[in-house]
C-alpha cells in the first residue's frame, strides 16, 4: 500500500499533469489531422472505385482497389516503420517548434502520414458504402437536369453520402485515437509515448527512488482513463447520431426526378 500511495501521488504533480496534458493535445492533433486528410483521400478513392469503370479510366479503379486493399490488410504498425525509415520530411517541418525537438517534429510528422495513408484505406470503404446507398435513379435524374458527372456527385451523391456515414467516420474517429498510441514505438510525444517516459523517470517523482510496479498500473491506468474518457464521449455521440438516423430514415425519401430536383436546389442554394 505504501508504494501504491507513492505512485497515485505523481498524479497530483503538476509538471507530470502538464506533460501528460500535452500529449493528450498531440493525439488529438494527430488523431484530427489523419481523420481530415484521410477523408478527403478515401473520398477520391472511393469515387475511383465507384465511378472509373470504364476502359479509359479503369487504371484508377484498378490503383484505388490496389491501394485500399493493401493497407486495410496490413499492420498500421508496418507502415509506421517505412514512413519513418523512407517518408521525406518538408524543409519546414525540420525545425524546433511547439517545444518539440526537430527530432521529434520529423517523427510526428512521419508517424502522421503512416496514420494518414493507413486511415485513407479504410475511410475509403466507409464513404463507398455511402455511395452505394444513393439511389441510381438520382443520377440519372442528374443528368436530365443538365449536369455533368463532377456537378451530381458534388451537389447530389456526396452530400447523402456523408450525410449517412456521420456515425460511422465518427466511429472511426475513435479507432483513430486508439491507433495513435502505435506511434509511441518510434518515440513521437503523444500520450501514451510520454506516458512510457514518465514511467521510465517515475523514480524521480514516487519518492521512492525506485520503479514500481504500482507506478505501471497507475500510470498506464491513467492512461486508459483518459482514452476511455475522449472515446467514450465521441461514442455517446455516435449513438446519438444513429438513433436519429434511425427516427429519420422512417419517412422514406423518393427517388424521382422532383425530388432530386428540391435536393439540387437546396444544396446549391
Amino acid at each position: 500500500m505504501g508504494t501504491l500511495k507513492n505512485s497515485l501521488s505523481m498524479l497530483g504533480n503538476p509538471a507530470i499533469i502538464n506533460f501528460v496534458l500535452y500529449g493528450v493535445l498531440f493525439t488529438l492533433i494527430i488523431s484530427v489531422v489523419s481523420v481530415l486528410f484521410s477523408v478527403v483521400i478515401g473520398t477520391g478513392l472511393a469515387l475511383m472505385r465507384n465511378y472509373c469503370g470504364k476502359q479509359k479510366a479503369l487504371l484508377l479503379k484498378v490503383l484505388s482497389v490496389v491501394y485500399i486493399e493493401m493497407f486495410r490488410n496490413t499492420p498500421l504498425l508496418f507502415w509506421i516503420f517505412i514512413c519513418v525509415v523512407f517518408w521525406p520530411c518538408p524543409g519546414f517541418v525540420d525545425q524546433a517548434m511547439f517545444g518539440l525537438s526537430s527530432v521529434n517534429n520529423k517523427l510526428m510528422f512521419k508517424a502522421a502520414v503512416a496514420l494518414i495513408l493507413y486511415t485513407s484505406g479504410v475511410i475509403a470503404e466507409i464513404v463507398r458504402g455511402g455511395l452505394n446507398s444513393v439511389a441510381r435513379g438520382q443520377i440519372e435524374a442528374g443528368y436530365s437536369q443538365g449536369f455533368n458527372m463532377i456537378q451530381i456527385m458534388w451537389y447530389i451523391v456526396l452530400p447523402q453520402t456523408f450525410k449517412a456515414i456521420i456515425p460511422t467516420l465518427l466511429s472511426q474517429v475513435i479507432t483513430t485515437i486508439k491507433d495513435s498510441s502505435f506511434l509511441a514505438n518510434v518515440a513521437v510525444i503523444e500520450l501514451m509515448a510520454r506516458t512510457k517516459q514518465i514511467l521510465s523517470a517515475a523514480n524521480r517523482y514516487n519518492g521512492t527512488n525506485a520503479i514500481n510496479v504500482s507506478d505501471v498500473f497507475v500510470l498506464f491506468g491513467m492512461a486508459a482513463a483518459i482514452y476511455f474518457i475522449i472515446n467514450f464521449t465521441i461514442s455517446i455521440t455516435v449513438r446519438r447520431l444513429q438513433i436519429k438516423k434511425r427516427t429519420s430514415n422512417g419517412i422514406l425519401r423518393s427517388s424521382n426526378m422532383q425530388e432530386t430536383y428540391v435536393l439540387i436546389q437546396e444544396n446549391m442554394g
